[in-house]
């Protein structure tokens, strides 16, 4: 074959298309993957409930006093007097009494008494969503405010209790709001609602009245 006619056959070849044997059907595409879960939002803290409860648990706590107490908590032509000394002189603290003592108070109202005032009030400010600081923060400036605007009307204040209060409330506030949080694991409605009870039988009482927290 002449050379021009084996050019002329291989370019008529190289035109003709080729057709490809399907390899089947194309693959459906593939569903979009589901979109993560939004984390749940954490709760803002909630101040107004645990002011609230500190205030009217305060309250109560210094009716209590008047009356077991008449001399010097219902000696009201006193108040004034006992207020000037209580933002004028220091705490009183006298390191010859006997331990948890130093305030002239007995150890088992100053250990256990204000260690529970402590962690009521802790708690309540961790049950509304604080974090631990916050809610020793809280609790440091309500037990303040027990000592020096509440009591010091009639004793100066304390300054075992200043320390003392928000401190082993804090400690012991953090050990019930955690046993709250466990008990949330029972599953048994009535027995979960008696331990949570028994944790935190103000707060209880105070979520069934309609409180947020």
């Amino acid at each position: 074959m002449a050379p021009a006619a084996l050019v002329l056959v291989l370019a008529q070849a190289a035109a003709i298309p080729i057709e490809s044997t399907p390899a089947g059907p194309a693959p459906a595409p593939s569903a979009p993957a589901p979109a993560p879960e939004a984390a749940a939002e954490e709760p803002a803290p909630e101040v107004v409930v645990p002011l609230a409860h500190a205030v009217g648990l305060m309250t109560v706590m210094r009716i209590g006093e008047a009356v077991i107490w008449p001399d010097p908590f219902a000696r009201t032509e006193h108040f004034a007097a006992h207020y000037g000394e209580a933002f004028t002189k220091p705490p009183i603290f006298d390191s010859s009494k006997p331990a948890f003592e130093w305030d002239g108070d007995p150890w088992y109202v100053n250990t256990i008494g204000h260690g529970l005032f402590g962690s009521e009030l802790y708690l309540r400010a961790r049950m509304c969503h604080l974090h631990w600081y916050g809610a020793l923060v809280f609790a440091a400036a309500s037990s303040t405010a027990w000592e020096y605007l509440f009591e010091g009307s009639g004793v100066r204040p304390s300054a075992l209790d200043l320390v003392w209060t928000p401190l082993a409330g804090g400690a012991l506030g953090e050990g019930r709001y955690w046993a709250w949080q466990a008990a949330g694991g029972i599953r048994a409605p009535v027995w979960r609602g008696v331990v949570r009870a028994v944790v935190d039988p103000f707060g209880e009482m105070e979520r069934a009245l309609g409180t947020s927290c």
